[in-house]
């Protein structure tokens, strides 16, 4: 490690050579799903790289390397159990999502015109703002430019707009 931080690339290359088989077997001893050894392994040598300059040569390495697997396993512990609070898991997915038979052509159609109605009911500043933002997908700063309003402006239009869409339509269906 002396030789790697006075510069030697050939020194660096033998050290990662060398301590690759001793970190994936550390790693595999203190984390228990096999899978995940060689993803922490690979997050240590990018922390080791990372403050290898740290490194005091008078102190003994190997002591420094574990304090930074250590510090990686339990990253990787802390990342595990929060996405495993959020996520479940499921043997099968199914194919679609449960709710009834899909709508037929009439139900589309139906509530395409319940749709259409509510955007005529609208104001004109508020279909104006709901078709640039919303349908043709503009920024709020474009649509200023080509309404010639505000965006403060139309911002309230959309979220007024978007009120009366969702009063309109749940009271429709």
């Amino acid at each position: 490690m002396r030789a790697a931080q006075d510069g030697d690339q050939s020194a660096y290359g033998a050290l990662l050579a060398e301590m690759l088989p001793i970190l994936r077997l550390f790693v595999r001893r203190k984390w228990g799903n096999a899978q995940d050894v060689d993803d922490i392994v690979q997050d240590i040598l990018l922390s080791l790289h990372a403050v290898r300059h740290t490194y005091d040569p008078s102190r003994p390495f190997l002591p420094w390397l574990l304090t930074i697997a250590y510090r990686r396993i339990a990253d990787a512990a802390r990342r595990s159990s929060s996405r495993s609070s959020y996520e479940t898991t499921v043997d099968v997915m199914p194919e679609t999502f449960a709710g009834g038979e899909p709508k037929s052509g009439q139900e589309r159609s139906d509530d395409q015109a319940a749709i259409q109605q509510s955007l005529a009911d609208l104001t004109t500043g508020q279909r104006e703002a709901i078709e640039l933002v919303k349908v043709q997908g503009l920024s709020l700063k474009e649509a200023s430019a080509v309404t010639g309003k505000s965006v403060a402006s139309l911002k309230v239009n959309i979220h007024r707009a978007v009120k009366a869409l969702r009063r309109s339509i749940t009271t429709k269906t």
